[in-house]
């Protein structure tokens, strides 16, 4: 629930949303030194600074993912939408849970805040198969936001799951979710 005021005092990584320089004795690395994340991991794990956004990254990263799969399906012909969402979010998935994992190790922060591709990567799990239509992309969006904040079993205790896996892994199951839920409404006709 990184959107939340409760958990935000735990993950808040400062106010002006720059990682604080962390000391840690990691692989490697000598005691009091800092170390920085390589600049593709922060620029792919805060989807290329909208993690950086206030308030609500995750919500900034879920509606980038949005307008940009919008924009990018009007370029697809309706055979070729579902396996490009496929494959986009086994490709973000792919990238994003070493990005999270140099991030996060390089903040000392399990979960930072600004760090948005698992939105991503769960926000497009809960298009696959939507029809380019506003209401089918908006009932996607509250479903995935919905889930990634409540959070239901088994999702959050993917969490507890190491590194950038823990940090990806939660949220491609509340976009699971979302997906089975957005789904569910088409069949009965609720979004036409």
């Amino acid at each position: 629930m990184r959107d939340t005021p409760e958990t935000a005092s735990t993950e808040r990584d400062g106010s002006d949303g720059v990682p604080p320089a962390v000391s840690s004795v990691s692989s490697g690395q000598a005691a009091g030194e800092s170390r920085r994340a390589p600049l593709w991991a922060t620029l792919v794990a805060t989807f290329f600074g909208i993690g950086r956004l206030r308030p609500g990254p995750g919500t900034w990263g879920s509606a980038a993912t949005l307008l940009l799969w919008a924009a990018l399906t009007h370029m697809l012909t309706p055979s070729m939408r579902t396996p490009v969402a496929i494959g986009l979010t086994v490709l973000v998935t792919l990238i994003g849970i070493p990005a999270a994992t140099q991030v996060a190790r390089s903040t000392g922060v399990k979960d930072p805040q600004f760090v948005v591709i698992d939105e991503v990567a769960g926000q497009l799990m809960a298009l696959i198969a939507v029809p380019l239509a506003w209401k089918s992309f908006l009932a996607a969006f509250i479903f995935f936001r919905a889930f990634d904040i409540i959070k239901p079993p088994p999702v959050r205790q993917l969490e507890a799951i190491p590194e950038g896996a823990g940090i990806v892994l939660d949220d491609l199951a509340a976009g699971l979710y979302a997906l089975g839920a957005t789904q569910l409404l088409l069949h009965f006709g609720l979004l036409r």
